[in-house]
């Protein structure tokens, strides 16, 4: 039978995705591992979104532990009402337990400042949460360990909530098998999962700039925006709000596209029927994190460092 490692508390400090552990593994052999994992809990509880790091580790401690796997959502201002239904679709159709619980981050003047350790806040909040559904959820053997989807990949970027996670004791078995999205989506379409080819959606307050107030009226606009884009065919895609200004990002493939007069006119149009007073589309193209500032990532990297 394959063995796991015990749970390091510094392997959440690795910076360089390449170090991760059982590098040398094949994405099949890699899934072996992880379904190992799971069989020796007794009820795991997953934080899920719909993304395809969480799907396929629902998925799997599905197939491990069927009745003992639990699938928990988030619902908050911050989580687009398209993410919820695509991810209570998806585990229908596996079978999968999911609940929901609502998380108020909003309600934190804290996070709705908009402080560089944001994701701290939200997380926080979350695992707060997962911490008494699991509680409550536990059988004789004591409450169900909580896992997430993080990935080895995740280690080298500017993850705040990862410190939540620590405080909760929340475990990231993907990360500790040294899962990267190549093998992630490579075990999900193993699977079927309709997350497998699915873009990162990460939370629409990633779309406001750090020190800007986080609003509902703000991420409601965002989500609208976004809505309207992937109307109009796009599915790779980011509105950056920057007050009465939207900055659009999408891959560099799409510039043309989405600039071509007829689809300029109609995005310029949507966007503006939103409250958005100036269009932008950024020449730099999609890129994930693109709010997080030089500085941060830097200060970050040396934090870790300082702890590992």
């Amino acid at each position: 039978m394959a063995t796991h490692p015990t749970h390091e508390p510094s392997l959440l400090a690795i910076r360089d995705p390449d170090a991760r552990p059982h590098a040398a593994l094949a994405a099949s052999e890699r899934l072996a591992l992880l379904r190992d994992w799971l069989s020796q809990h007794a009820r795991v509880i997953v934080a899920y979104s719909g993304g395809v790091d969480s799907s396929l580790l629902l998925r799997v401690a599905h197939d491990v532990l069927g009745e003992r796997a639990l699938g928990v959502i988030g619902v908050s201002d911050s989580y687009a009402s398209r993410e919820l239904q695509l991810a209570l679709d998806q585990a229908a159709r596996f079978g999968a337990r999911v609940r929901t619980v609502t998380t108020g981050e909003l309600a934190d003047p804290v996070f709705a400042s908009n402080p560089t350790d944001r994701c701290y806040h939200c997380k926080s909040e979350l695992y707060a949460q997962l911490t008494q559904v699991a509680a409550e959820w536990g059988g004789a053997e004591g409450p169900a360990v909580i896992v997430d989807g993080t990935i080895a990949d995740d280690l080298s970027d500017w993850r705040p909530g990862r410190r939540a996670a620590d405080e909760r004791d929340v475990r990231s078995p993907l990360a500790e098998l040294g899962f990267r999205k190549t093998d992630v989506r490579m075990a999900a379409e193993s699977l079927g999962l309709s997350s497998a080819h699915k873009p990162a959606s990460p939370c629409l307050a990633s779309r406001i700039p750090y020190g800007t107030a986080i609003t509902r009226e703000a991420l409601n606009q965002v989500e609208q925006a976004e809505a309207l884009l992937r109307d109009l065919g796009f599915t790779e895609l980011r509105v950056r709000h920057h007050g009465e200004t939207a900055r659009i990002e999408v891959p560099l493939a799409d510039l043309p596209r989405l600039a071509a007069p007829g689809v300029r006119d109609e995005a310029v149009k949507g966007l503006q029927s939103l409250g958005f007073r100036w269009v932008a589309l950024d020449l730099a193209g999609l890129r994930s994190g693109g709010l997080n500032p030089p500085e941060v990532l830097a200060q970050a990297a040396q934090t870790a460092q300082a702890k590992s």
